[in-house]
C-alpha cells in the first residue's frame, strides 16, 4: 500500500514560512555581522524555529550532543521523519541545504531534487541520495514514491515547491508548527494557491509550550 505524500513546516501567526529572502540563510556569519539586514534574517528564521532547536531527536539526527527535550515536540519531529520514505525538494531548497548541511545530511533517505541542472546522484554518509530531477513534479514524486515503498513522501520545500504539489492536488495531508511569532512580510505559505481547488479537513490540533500542531488532510473541492 502506497504511503501519503505530505508536507510539514513551521509558520509565523501572520502566515510566513521564510522571511523574504534566502540571503541571510545563505550568508556567512562574517556577512551578517556587517549587514544588519541578514542579520535580521537570521534571528526571524530562529525565531521560527526555535521549538525544534531544543528537541532530543532534532539533536540527536544532527549529531549535536547528548541531551535535549522530550515531550510532544520531541515525539512530532520523531514521527514526522519515521513516516518519511524519500522527500522531494525544489533546487532553491537545495543549493542552500547543499551549502548548510552538515556532510552527513539529516535526510537518511532517498531526495529527489526538481531541477533544470542534469547532474548525477550525490551520495552523502548516512543514507542520503540527493536525484536531481529535469522533468517535473510529477516525475519527482512517481520517482519518490517508489523509493518510499509503504512508506510516506515529504515534500519538504521551499514555499514554491509546496505550492505546487498542493495546487496539482499531489498533496494528501500536510502539518503546521504554528509558532508564536510575526514577520510582518516574508514568503507565504499560501501565497497564490487554487482556494477554488483546494479543501481542507481538520485532522487534530494539538498545542505544546512552544506551538500549536495543526495537520489537515487535503481533499479536492
Amino acid at each position: 500500500m502506497a504511503g501519503k505524500v505530505f508536507f510539514s513546516v513551521s509558520m509565523s501567526l501572520d502566515g510566513f514560512i521564510a522571511p523574504e529572502s534566502m540571503e541571510g540563510f545563505l550568508a556567512t556569519p562574517e556577512q551578517r555581522e556587517q549587514d544588519p539586514r541578514l542579520e535580521r534574517w537570521m534571528a526571524q528564521w530562529m525565531e521560527l524555529q526555535a521549538w525544534m532547536f531544543p528537541q532530543r531527536f532534532f539533536r540527536e539526527n544532527l549529531k549535536l550532543g547528548e541531551g535535549g527535550e522530550e515531550g510532544r515536540d520531541n515525539e512530532i519531529a520523531r514521527e514526522t521523519f519515521e513516516r518519511t520514505g524519500a522527500s522531494v525538494m525544489g533546487k532553491r531548497m537545495f543549493d542552500g541545504g547543499e551549502q548548510a548541511w552538515p556532510e552527513e545530511a539529516p535526510f537518511h533517505t532517498p531526495v529527489f531534487v526538481v531541477t533544470h541542472e542534469k547532474r548525477d546522484p550525490w551520495e552523502r554518509p548516512g543514507g542520503t541520495t540527493f536525484h536531481f530531477v529535469n522533468d517535473g513534479i510529477e516525475s519527482a514524486l512517481d520517482q519518490a514514491r517508489e523509493a518510499a515503498g509503504d512508506r510516506d513522501v515529504r515534500i519538504a520545500g521551499g514555499g514554491a515547491t509546496i505550492l505546487e504539489y498542493l495546487n496539482a492536488g499531489l498533496i494528501d495531508e500536510f502539518s503546521i508548527a504554528l509558532s508564536p511569532v510575526l514577520f510582518g512580510s516574508g514568503i507565504r505559505l499560501f501565497e497564490g494557491v487554487d482556494a477554488g481547488r483546494v479543501a481542507l479537513e481538520p485532522v487534530r490540533a494539538e498545542p505544546s509550550p512552544r506551538v500549536t500542531h495543526l495537520t489537515y488532510a487535503v481533499r479536492e473541492r
